[in-house]
């Protein structure tokens, strides 16, 4: 499993979100550089457990979810065609990172 994974539902459906684009990249501290290092689409079951290394170092990392294109492929209206998740990786631990989404609202937080 990667160091880092997410899962994404879509809360106004009340279901995974199946088929969203993600990208996880990493910002150099010192240029502010960002660069990609994976790219995945969620599962059946809105989850990506294979997106990068296995183990990350601390630093800054973000991940992009393609809201648009999940949003295109389940017909519905789309207020915010990406998310942009930034956060710091501190420790050597997993790292898992939800998004609850909806067309007009996003959530996130640290998970396990």
């Amino acid at each position: 499993m990667s160091a880092i994974t997410t899962h994404v539902l879509d809360t106004a459906l009340g279901r995974p979100a199946t088929g969203v684009p993600v990208r996880l990249s990493r910002i150099d501290a010192d240029t502010h550089q960002i660069s990609d290092l994976a790219d995945a689409t969620t599962d059946d079951d809105g989850r990506v457990t294979d997106l990068g290394p296995d183990q990350a170092p601390a630093g800054t990392y973000q991940l992009r979810f393609d809201t648009a294109a999940y949003y295109a492929a389940t017909g519905q209206e789309c207020f915010y065609p990406e998310v942009l998740v930034t956060f710091a990786v501190t420790d050597r631990r997993h790292h898992h990172v939800p998004l609850l989404l909806s067309p007009f609202a996003y959530s996130t937080y640290r998970g396990s």
